[in-house]
């Protein structure tokens, strides 16, 4: 049981925990002390924390906490990827999934935003659930702390556990603007996981106003679920495109790409369909709405999840598919499949979780009429 009246520090950035630390009387200083015990040192008590003085160590104990989302289980690929199910606040089924794809000396998180989906794009699994609500900072970071943490004791001077975080996993980031800004700054800050803004990437569906001020707080990285090269498909494939269409999109990242203090690229998600939008046609239509854009197009085959309707297209599609691009001077990538065995693949996390919006339910019975 779990006192709901002590402020969880695990979530708090810089900013907030000198906050916190001025409002109780304490020094600023010690904000800096205690987000390194916390993020870089793996502490779970304050009792771990020997250069904090013992009276504001029973003083924190009092009104504070150090509290990460519960484990409910982790699974290990073939391939060496590691998939978490996480508990949230609540208790109850209401739980996220936290993937780590190892790749030689790197290994990318894929970190979820959301209990559930908000949005609902047609070939992701995530989104036929449903949603129930956002996850707070502490959930979000907290997906961090417990994968550098399953490693074992972190060395001071050890190799990183986690060199990449992107936060592609379940829901729409920007639909939970505030706590996933706290949280990524809190992945960059040199006295937590250090990382570089390069190596944290936001992806979205296109919620085009939080775009621009995303701008404005913050230079991580950016990728885009694009998935279709004109609005009567991506209408259907990613249904909020019906609210902000792609020429409003592309205006956006190119607003994203002009507020970054160094020259970057967005990276462009199209995930392939077969026979819905892997044709040769629509590969040249996607070169040339692309043009004006510094991008490179990351290719995601589909990964099938049950009564889907659709397929993942054969690797010479893939490949005929990506030559075009290639050849118009595009930097295209084919994402390879990472896994899938423990059901840890693009578009395939689903959690467990009441889902308030019953999406669910009437994904069911659509299904059932269907078939």
């Amino acid at each position: 049981m779990t006192d709901t009246n002590k402020v969880n520090l695990l979530g708090l950035p810089p900013r907030k925990l000198v906050e916190f630390f001025e409002s109780i009387g304490e020094k600023k200083f010690r904000a800096t002390q205690v987000l390194k015990w916390i993020h870089q040192k793996g502490a779970e008590s304050f009792d771990e924390m020997t250069d904090v003085s013992k009276a504001l160590r029973a003083k924190l104990q009092e009104i504070a906490e150090v509290r990460a989302p519960e484990i409910v289980s982790q699974n290990i690929s073939q391939d060496g990827t590691r998939k978490w199910i996480i508990r949230t606040e609540g208790g109850g089924n209401n739980c996220v999934e936290t993937v780590l794809i190892p790749d030689g000396d790197r290994a990318t998180l894929c970190v979820s935003s959301q209990v559930g989906c908000s949005l609902d794009c047609s070939f992701c699994s995530t989104g036929k659930q449903g949603f129930n609500r956002n996850l707070t900072p502490a959930e979000i970071i907290g997906q961090v702390w417990i994968a550098i943490k399953s490693f074992g004791p972190m060395e001071p001077n050890g190799p990183r556990r986690v060199t990449n975080v992107v936060m592609m996993g379940m829901g729409e980031p920007l639909m939970n603007f505030e706590p996933v800004v706290d949280a990524m700054t809190l992945m960059m800050d040199d006295n937590a996981y250090g990382l570089s803004k390069r190596r944290v990437t936001l992806s979205t569906s296109g919620v085009v106003p939080k775009m621009y001020e995303l701008a404005k707080r913050t230079d991580v990285s950016l990728a885009v679920s694009l998935h279709a090269p004109n609005n009567a498909l991506r209408d259907v494939l990613v249904p909020i495109n019906k609210k902000y269409p792609i020429s409003e999109l592309l205006e956006a990242c190119q607003h994203y790409l002009d507020s970054l203090p160094d020259k970057r690229h967005i990276t462009i998600e199209y995930t392939m369909m077969a026979g819905v939008n892997d044709q040769e046609e629509q590969a040249y239509e996607l070169a040339e709405l692309l043009k004006n854009l510094e991008c490179k197009i990351n290719l995601i085959p589909f990964n099938p999840f049950p009564n889907s309707g659709y397929e993942k297209p054969s690797n010479n599609q893939t490949r005929r598919f990506q030559k075009i691009l290639a050849d118009d001077g595009y930097t295209v990538t084919v994402r390879t499949t990472r896994g899938e065995d423990i059901d840890a693949a693009c578009g395939q996390l689903v959690g467990d979780f009441h889902d308030k919006t019953r999406r669910s339910q009437k994904y069911i019975e659509l299904r059932e009429v269907n078939s």
